[in-house]
């Protein structure tokens, strides 16, 4: 299906199966002007994209700053948006960031999964991006703060839902355990899974995916690229925002060889995967311009015969009978 597919989420939302991921719009790994990251999000919503995503953590509060700016001349309606909580930005005097070039200096982040700290991480969120609501929420990143963020976190957001004040609470992480005990221990709608389901990492269909199916809950899969190795499967790519390992790089060779050989791609192979799996609804890709939303949309779009999925399939040892379809 076309990118511009709408799927419905939980609580009647309903968002296009290609998703733009913002964390490229604080300057991940390199500056990106306001110029270029107004037109990225205008290519993405002019090309039939409506699904946003943010966070504080991006840039510490620069991807939901501009994000508002560079939505302000649309109709509410035309995008769905998705923040998280879980990071306070708190003042600080010269707070450098390594990962983000366009961070903002002046705070700094501070993990709070409690009840007040959901609250107000939101409200900052809102006034950063210009509106009055969002309608997707997740809990960001609680590695190490995983009852928290069920006995705390959570609750806080179930109240704003029932209030009718969100419309979905998520949970987003690189991990799929905690993830998975949301899934069995919290009445949550989405996740949002990044890097472990992808055509070099299946690890989230041992426990996360299946718990998903069972509990319908909608799965959105980031990192489909793993950093950027299933784009450019070359010397020097990254694997998970490292360097990518011999084994890692000879294995990615590996999918672009069989892939080849039905003239598909790498990287469209790697967009189009995650949704083989029933509990994958959306695929959210980060960009940083607007040639690389073109290219992802061409990518997500292009055909790809049976026989090259039965090939992937066979490769990674991937049955999909009653499962996976």
């Amino acid at each position: 299906m076309p990118h511009s597919t709408k799927v419905e989420l939980r609580n009647g939302v309903l968002v296009t199966q290609l998703g733009l991921g913002t964390a490229p719009l604080a300057g991940l790994f390199s500056s990106v002007s306001q110029e270029e990251g107004q037109a990225t999000v205008d290519a993405a919503l002019g090309m039939g994209i409506n699904y946003l995503d943010t966070a504080p953590h991006y840039g510490k509060g620069t991807a939901e700053r501009r994000l508002g700016k560079y939505l302000q001349n649309y109709p509410r309606n035309s995008f769905v948006l998705s923040t998280k909580v879980g990071r306070l930005l708190v003042p600080t005097i010269n707070s450098t960031d390594p990962d983000f070039e366009d961070a903002d200096q002046s705070v700094d982040r501070v993990f709070d999964f409690s009840e007040s700290g959901i609250f107000r991480s939101l409200e900052e969120s809102l006034e950063r991006l210009n509106q009055s609501s969002v309608e997707m929420v997740l809990i960001h990143d609680p590695d190490d703060y995983a009852d928290a963020a069920i006995t705390q976190a959570y609750p806080a957001l179930e109240k704003l839902r029932a209030q009718g004040v969100i419309k979905l609470i998520g949970i987003g992480m690189n991990q799929s355990a905690i993830p998975t005990r949301f899934v069995n221990e919290t009445d949550i709608d989405f996740v949002l899974i990044a890097g472990r389901y992808t055509l070099l990492d299946q690890s989230a269909t041992f426990d996360l995916l299946p718990a998903a199916v069972e509990r319908g809950v909608d799965v959105i899969a980031a990192g489909v690229f793993n950093s950027g190795i299933l784009a450019n499967a070359k010397p020097g790519a990254t694997y998970d925002y490292a360097p990518a390992s011999s084994e890692i790089l000879a294995r990615a060779q590996q999918l672009e060889a069989i892939l080849g050989q039905f003239d598909v791609k790498l990287e469209e192979a790697a967009i189009q995967f995650p949704l083989r799996h029933p509990a994958v609804k959306v695929v959210l890709t980060g960009c940083r311009s607007a040639s690389e939303v073109q290219a992802n949309i061409d990518a997500f779009d292009a055909p790809i015969p049976n026989q090259a999925w039965q090939a992937i399939d066979e490769f990674l040892g991937i049955q999909r009978e009653g499962g996976e379809k």
